[in-house]
């Protein structure tokens, strides 16, 4: 596909994407950090509730987290990589906070609900690598247990008839301490040098 022709499809597909209102218990808008046809696809889990109200994903202290990792192991600070890769996540919405705190885990039917968007970006964009990033994320591509057991290593996976390779993270929330800690800290690190390792990260630096 021709890249005015990709660039046509996903303007259209996040036109379509910031009005969807399929979830009667998510909170829209849908938040998208635009059409960025690129070979390169970072999967959150679910916007918090700064993000709708900030029109980006990843715009809070996870956000500058994640930046940071981007910007110590690939030389990309946030501008490069919110202008060089497309964000996408398991859900678009902000799923509410949940009864004892936090924000609200989203439910099997608002999964499958959102996953539509998912499978159009792949069909599209068509991506090299594909990053997920935190356990909700890292589950709709892979089975596993521990954080352990697919952090620091890279994969080959599948979705709507696109193979990418997969290298992915663990969240970047302060919540947990798991990517600051052994062995997570040097398995993140493990992670990310492979990210800026691959031929689609270092083909956007040229």
């Amino acid at each position: 596909m021709v890249a005015s022709r990709k660039h046509l499809r996903l303007d259209r597909h996040v036109a379509r994407l910031v009005q969807c209102r399929r979830c009667p218990r998510m909170i829209p808008p849908p938040v998208s950090g635009g059409p960025i046809v690129s070979d390169v696809i970072i999967i959150g889990q679910a916007p918090g509730i700064r993000e709708p109200v900030l029109t980006k994903p990843f715009a809070w202290t996870a956000g500058k987290t994640l930046f940071g990792w981007f910007e110590e192991f690939c030389g990309m600070n946030e501008v490069v990589v919110r202008s060089t890769i497309y964000f996408a996540a398991v859900c678009r919405c902000f799923p509410g906070k949940a009864p004892g705190g936090g924000d609200r885990v989203p439910a099997p039917d608002e999964i499958h609900n959102c996953s539509s968007w998912m499978n159009d970006e792949f069909e599209i964009l068509r991506p090299r690598l594909v990053i997920p990033v935190g356990r909700l994320a890292i589950a709709q591509f892979l089975l596993f247990e521990k954080l352990e057991d697919v952090i620091g290593r890279k994969f080959r996976a599948k979705r709507a008839g696109v193979i990418a390779d997969l290298i992915p993270l663990p969240h970047p929330s302060g919540a947990s301490p798991w990517h600051k800690l052994s062995p997570g800290k040097e398995l993140l690190g493990k992670a990310m040098r492979k990210i800026a390792r691959h031929p689609a990260i270092r083909a956007l630096k040229t």
